[in-house]
């Protein structure tokens, strides 16, 4: 320890009395000097009973703060959209568009490479499947359905079933190009089928709208249309031997009872006073059925760990834009929320031209303009006041 030489000490102060003691070593002094006082001082410039204490909350309580901030703030969002607007239902449709184009995104950039179709389904649908019965048990409604719905959920289920087949036929046996063009008829047929089945009002502004969007989607197609068709649609015909008459034909019943499952699926949402119970129905039937599919007309194949963590990410999001879907239709009239399903191919082109590279003509502009237009002029005239029987 090092030496220091101290010198004599004398008393300073009021009431009591201090020892000042001198220290000749510097360097000890620059040690100790904050907790003495210095010969000749009559205040102290310090001592240890001066110290200021930080009173600021700790740095984990500020972060925790912040997060559950951000969640309340989304939680907010997720309310406002689901319940909290009049514009609810468009906005719920708008979300399941946006997260089936989030969908495309992904099987386009990581595609599930290997994995047969009808397992992709069963994959899909289970998730879906167990997704629904945790949701309808957190908000504490019962697991089976009321009685006044199953009817209706076990047409929606059918339809719905039948339609994905059909589409996925087509798909396989005709030009893409093509199998999109017959599936975005869908909201038209929709429109149609909930003014003659639930008697829907279907006003001059609501035919112009789809009118408008389906225009739009010709004029994006419509190149690709001529192309594909002076390129040989009448030999494939010849050589098929009118295979590709029957992908037309169920393409064409695709929509039609994608069209009917709209209004199925807005008639049991609104009689079970919840959209999950449409969602669940579907699962129920699309999950054992892909199974058995799966077991008999194709081969088993284990995925490895990223396309099967890819599988269930995309099933999660199937859910989410399943039921958004199903609560829009359940609190919008069916032809002002089928429009906003075009905002989908407005998003696919956006992606295709800016990161897949393909070429920006002038009529996948004036389409893509089109269904803008289209789907502004909806959200503007907004909802309508239904009656009270209805």
């Amino acid at each position: 320890m090092a030496s220091a030489d101290v010198g004599n000490g004398e008393m300073v102060g009021g009431s009591g009395l201090a020892h000042v003691i001198q220290v000749n070593n510097s360097e000890v002094a620059d040690e100790i000097s904050p907790l003495l006082l210095e010969a000749g001082d009559r205040h102290p410039r310090m001592n240890i009973f001066s110290v200021s204490y930080n009173r600021k909350r700790p740095p984990k309580e500020i972060t925790l703060t912040v997060v559950e901030a951000e969640v309340n703030f989304l939680s907010q969002i997720f309310t406002w959209v689901w319940s909290g607007s009049k514009y609810s239902g468009l906005l719920c449709m708008v979300s399941s568009s946006t997260i089936y184009y989030i969908m495309e995104v992904m099987m386009d950039t990581f595609p599930v490479e290997g994995v047969p179709l009808f397992e992709s389904i069963f994959t899909r649908c289970t998730i879906i499947l167990l997704l629904s019965i945790l949701w309808l048990k957190k908000v504490g409604h019962p697991v089976v359905a009321p009685k006044l719905a199953r009817n209706l959920l076990t047409l929606r289920s059918l339809c719905g079933f039948i339609s994905l087949l059909s589409f996925i036929y087509s798909v396989k046996n005709l030009p893409l190009s093509y199998a999109i063009c017959l599936n975005l008829a869908t909201p038209i047929v929709a429109s149609i089928g909930a003014k003659i089945i639930l008697q829907e009002k279907l006003a001059l502004s609501d035919i112009g709208g789809l009118s408008l969007s389906y225009l739009g989607v010709l004029f994006i197609f419509q190149p690709t249309l001529l192309m594909q068709e002076a390129g040989g649609m009448i030999d494939t015909v010849s050589v098929t031997g009118g295979q590709t008459v029957y992908a037309v034909l169920l393409g064409l019943l695709s929509s039609f009872l994608s069209g009917i499952c709209y209004c199925l699926i807005r008639a049991a949402a609104k009689a079970s006073d919840h959209p999950v119970y449409t969602v669940l129905s579907f699962g129920l039937l699309a999950s054992p059925i892909s199974a058995i599919c799966t077991l008999t007309l194709q081969e088993f194949v284990l995925p490895n760990l990223f396309t099967f963590f890819l599988m269930i990410v995309l099933g999660v999001l199937a859910f989410f834009a399943e039921v958004s879907l199903a609560r829009g239709l359940q609190l919008e009239k069916i032809c002002k929320t089928t429009n906003m399903i075009y905002v989908q191919v407005v998003f696919s082109q956006a992606w295709n031209m800016s990161y897949l590279g393909t070429s920006a003509s002038s009529n996948k502009l004036i389409g893509c303009l089109l269904i803008l237009v289209s789907v502004c002029g909806t959200l503007y005239i907004g909802p309508e006041k239904e009656p009270s029987d209805a």
